[in-house]
């Protein structure tokens, strides 16, 4: 079992509170509060509830260290745009053409989860329980392994009472097709009790280098459908045939988060590694290393937006008590 001292759920106010960041955005909704990192990757820094003994967290929330050293992989959730996932040796033959990503500020080997997580985004229209945040992509052929193709992306994100929603658009601004996936990337509280209801119908297997190999059984698919133990297995995986559905619970505590998502939101990573008291339950569009795989585009998810076409979808958080 694990310590869960390393990940606690609720923390007094004075700490919960305390970050310090002037470019925070607050939303509120009656009780439920979201905290907005556009300068962060358009992260998500929290998502809680005040309640009398303290804040109730539905995602990890970043610590003040995470915001002073501007690092997404800290914050609460952050999005995954022009892919998601690896791209192995982080490049991939498209049209005939070879693009390199390799050099362009990634620190992994194999390119990880686009670019978009490590750039600010800009501010646009706000209400008390809604942001929106606007990010430009427009290529620089000086600049070694640039994203070669230039778009635009969106992301909505808004307090409907309880529920969290943030929805992300892309619009293709290239004069020619663009392969593309997007996604968002939340980290959950983790305990002993923590556990993951998922409908799932494969899973795909990986390397030690987090790439894939093969799509297939596996008992952490039958375990998802009948409510994994964050602590079951060494995860760091997508899951073919999700339902757009996954619930994750706390027990001992009486309650839940439900994320619900729209397509091409279809598959879905888990991450629940053995050494870290981490918890990710992520919706994606595509799965890893998409843009090379031989593997039929049902099961590897991924598109193609043509010149001006524009692709927008939407993922709920909705938490229950009791």
């Amino acid at each position: 079992m694990r310590d869960v001292s390393l990940n606690p759920i609720r923390l007094p106010a004075a700490e919960a509170l305390a970050l310090d960041d002037p470019e925070l955005i607050g939303l509120a909704s009656g009780t439920m509060r979201v905290l907005v990192a556009p300068h962060v990757g358009g992260s998500l820094a929290a998502y809680y509830e005040l309640a009398a003994a303290g804040p109730v967290h539905w995602l990890r929330p970043a610590t003040q260290a995470a915001l002073d050293e501007r690092d997404p992989l800290r914050m609460a959730s952050f999005p995954l745009l022009p892919y998601c996932n690896r791209i192995r040796d982080a490049r991939f033959v498209f049209a005939g053409r070879t693009v390199d990503l390799a050099g362009d500020g990634n620190r992994f080997a194999h390119a990880l989860h686009g670019h978009a997580w490590r750039r600010a985004w800009r501010v646009g229209a706000r209400t008390a329980s809604s942001v929106e945040l606007h990010f430009e992509h427009v290529p620089d052929p000086q600049a070694p392994g640039d994203w070669p193709f230039r778009y635009r992306a969106l992301q909505r994100i808004e307090l409907a009472g309880d529920t969290l929603r943030v929805s992300l658009s892309a619009h293709n601004l290239a004069e020619q097709p663009m392969p593309f996936g997007m996604g968002h990337h939340p980290y959950y509280p983790r305990t002993e009790h923590t556990r993951v209801h998922a409908q799932v119908q494969g899973m795909w297997h990986a390397d030690g280098e987090v790439l894939p190999t093969h799509l297939g059984p596996h008992p952490a698919v039958d375990a998802l459908r009948e409510g994994m133990s964050a602590d079951a297995f060494d995860l760091d995986n997508n899951f073919a045939g999700w339902s757009r559905s996954a619930t994750i619970a706390w027990p001992d505590e009486g309650r839940q988060l439900t994320l619900t998502a729209q397509a091409p939101f279809d598959h879905l990573v888990v991450f629940a590694p053995a050494a870290q008291a981490l918890l990710c339950v992520e919706p994606v569009t595509n799965t890893t290393d998409c843009f090379n795989a031989s593997d039929p585009r049902e099961h590897v998810g991924g598109c193609v937006l043509m010149p001006d076409e524009e692709m927008t979808a939407s993922v709920n958080w909705t938490p229950q008590r009791g």
